[in-house]
């Protein structure tokens, strides 16, 4: 599995992870525009999920991958609860 991962990770190209990171900034700015709580919250998780990735790829920025992570953990859990 280690192994698998780090395949992953050498194959990333820059231009991949940029566009990592522009799909990331889009779902959040999306999340703004939306009306209905769930569908923002979903939406945001969407986006918050990409930019922990885009964190990773990008030789691990940590003051983007841990505040994203510490909302995907936040949305999931709000998600859970209205349910």
């Amino acid at each position: 599995m280690i192994r698998f991962v780090a395949q992953i990770f050498y194959k990333m190209t820059p231009e991949i992870t940029n566009y990592i990171g522009y799909a990331a900034s889009f779902f959040v700015v999306l999340s703004f525009v939306l009306k209905d709580l769930r569908k923002i919250r979903i939406v945001n998780l969407i986006g918050c999920i990409l930019f922990v990735f885009y964190g990773i790829y990008s030789n691990m920025l940590w003051p983007i991958i841990i505040p994203n992570a510490i909302l995907c953990v936040i949305q999931v859990y709000n998600l859970a609860k209205k349910n």
